[in-house]
């Protein structure tokens, strides 16, 4: 299988995992809170990445330290994409709703498409664009309901998150460039040396008050899925998706979340869908394959990850 197709797999695989997460997440959110969860995801993901860094590289460990005049860009890309990003997803998650959330976060490729567009840092073509905007309305009409609902009840938690989504947007953009040049491994773990302290001082005072010792298996299950699946695995994929097929090209993929996550409330949580909802979703995946199909071939230069 070509690079090309395994980029397509690997990206509908972290859709599916993103998706899932949404749920696991907010259970989590609602027993220990945003600042422990934070604490331990942040206390947890860099330790993952610097013992699998010395893992790869332990024949030859200067392979895993970035250039000097890289330094700057990974430490806006640590900064933005997780101290900003993560601190404010969760904390807009634990104020809102998991369909909600779905729905403004996945208003981030609308800020890609702004973002690459601005900097012409991709060229984009009108039926990519086109796409994009049909999925982006599928999303709306498939969480409609849950959406009006939620904004009298979590319309600041929505705020927060439609601000984070840009965030995100913007952290893809910019760190591409390292991820062509170190590869998603090294990436992840550096930008967390610098993105993770802040958060840990921040959220220590809420991880000390929290009692862990009452807490039900799902809450364990949603951590460990939370933090090693969705976060460390999750965030390495996406990052060696957008190098090999280009940023214009992955972002419309993230609508597939809110679906997936609407199939895992109804599974999980009982939840009913309605013709309006099926039609929505319908027209949201419509949308990815005309944004997918019409953007052409990855760029040749960023075909293969970087094997570092």
């Amino acid at each position: 299988m070509s690079a090309a197709r395994w980029s397509l797999v690997a990206a509908v695989a972290t859709m599916v995992v993103w998706g899932t997460n949404f749920p696991f997440v907010k259970y989590v959110l609602q027993n220990i809170g945003p600042g422990a969860f934070l604490f331990v995801r942040f206390l947890i993901m860099p330790a993952l990445g610097f013992a699998l860094l010395a893992i790869v590289f332990r024949r030859n460990p200067r392979q895993a330290l970035p250039r000097r005049e890289d330094w700057p860009r990974f430490a806006v890309c640590g900064l933005v994409g997780h101290t900003a990003h993560v601190g404010i997803v969760n904390w807009g998650m634990h104020l809102s709703t998991p369909f909600s959330s779905s729905l403004v976060l996945t208003s981030g490729p609308l800020f890609t498409l702004l973002i690459l567009a601005a900097l012409g840092a991709e060229h984009l073509r009108p039926r990519q664009v086109a796409g994009t905007l049909v999925a982006f309305a599928g999303i709306v009409v498939f969480l409609s309901d849950k959406f009006t609902r939620g904004v009298l009840g979590a319309g600041l938690g929505d705020l927060v998150l439609l601000f984070a989504a840009s965030l995100f947007s913007l952290y893809t953009v910019i760190v591409r460039p390292l991820a062509e040049r170190y590869g998603p491994l090294i990436v992840l773990a550096w930008t967390l040396a610098f993105g993770a302290p802040p958060l840990l001082v921040l959220c220590l005072p809420s991880f000390i008050d929290t009692d862990f010792r009452g807490l039900d298996a799902m809450v364990w299950v949603g951590l460990f899925w939370g933090i090693v699946i969705s976060s460390f695995i999750g965030w390495m994929a996406w990052t060696w998706v957008n190098t090999a097929r280009g940023v214009a090209r992955s972002a419309p993929l993230q609508y597939l979340m809110p679906p997936i996550a609407g199939l895992v409330a109804w599974l999980t949580l009982g939840e009913q869908f309605t013709a309006l909802k099926l039609a929505g979703a319908a027209v949201t995946l419509a949308g990815v394959a005309w944004a997918q199909f019409s953007a052409g071939p990855p760029p040749k230069a960023a075909a293969q990850p970087d094997s570092a």
